[in-house]
């Protein structure tokens, strides 16, 4: 009987193919392990660490107010806003036009990243900070809600317009595409609660349409969605779809009242 004689070079050739899948194996076991960690990270861990974090600072403001004596927050103006009309949030109802009353000087605006109010939203069972600006690290990624630079502060004439993340870091705006007209929408301060009714919701627009943040919001992608008249108009803006950053969703609304947090301080 002969017995095949198999060459060494063969053997060692077969030996490297051996070793080279068994890495390769392992090295795809290490990269499905890692995206496993990253996605559980992204969807989970961003999400807890950023609520408790908000949860915290919302807290922390309302500790910080409760001790406080009635004055004005920073980036809030030192004005009293025009007369909100009644309770109806019926959107055909006169919307307020702007006070012509003397002003007094405002006060400066916040700093950059500083969390000076608090977003509430009764349907989505939602309570965040607001602070200023819309950087990723300082304040989208805390799970605060965003104020856009240049746009008005609430309660003043104008759009008071915010950003928050619809996934990952708390996800805030998640679900702001659920709002109905006439939800309420509430932003505390310092100096006064203010409750908006939602009146509008824009599916889907560009992410470069900038009229949606204009002090009358109207979109520059779709005219039909927005505002003629000048008015007290809150704006949410979010990604859409979820988990992609191409198109943005915005729900707008209307003020429809004003409750100081405390009464006239002496000279006001």
């Amino acid at each position: 009987m002969r017995v095949a004689v198999v060459p060494h070079s063969t053997l060692r050739r077969r030996a490297l193919r051996r070793r080279a899948l068994w890495t390769g194996g392992e090295l795809l076991v290490t990269v499905g392990v890692f995206l496993l960690l990253l996605v559980a990270h992204q969807l989970w861990w961003t999400n807890r660490e950023a609520r408790e974090g908000a949860e915290r600072k919302v807290e922390a403001l309302e500790r910080e107010w409760a001790g406080g004596n009635g004055s004005t927050s920073r980036g809030e103006s030192d004005t009293t806003a025009a007369p909100a009309p009644d309770t109806d949030t019926d959107s055909d109802r006169e919307q307020p036009q702007p006070t012509r009353a003397p002003q007094r000087p405002a006060t400066a605006p916040p700093h950059r990243s500083q969390a000076y109010a608090i977003l509430s939203i009764p349907r989505l069972h939602l309570r965040v900070p607001v602070a200023e600006g819309i950087g990723q690290r300082g304040v989208l990624d805390k799970g605060y809600a965003g104020h856009y630079p240049h746009t008005q502060q609430p309660g003043r004439a104008g759009n008071f317009a915010l950003a928050g993340h619809r996934n990952t870091h708390g996800e805030p705006f998640r679900y702001i595409n659920r709002l109905r007209p006439e939800d309420t929408i509430e932003v505390e301060t310092k100096a006064a609660t203010y409750t908006y009714a939602v009146d509008q919701t824009l599916p889907q627009t560009s992410a470069q349409d900038s009229g949606v943040i204009a002090p009358v919001p109207r979109s520059g992608a779709r005219p039909s969605y927005g505002y003629q008249d000048p008015g007290y108009y809150i704006t949410l803006t979010t990604c859409t779809p979820e988990y992609t950053s191409k198109y943005r969703l915005v729900v707008w609304g209307k003020l429809v009242s004003m409750r100081p947090r405390y009464g006239p301080g002496p000279g006001r």
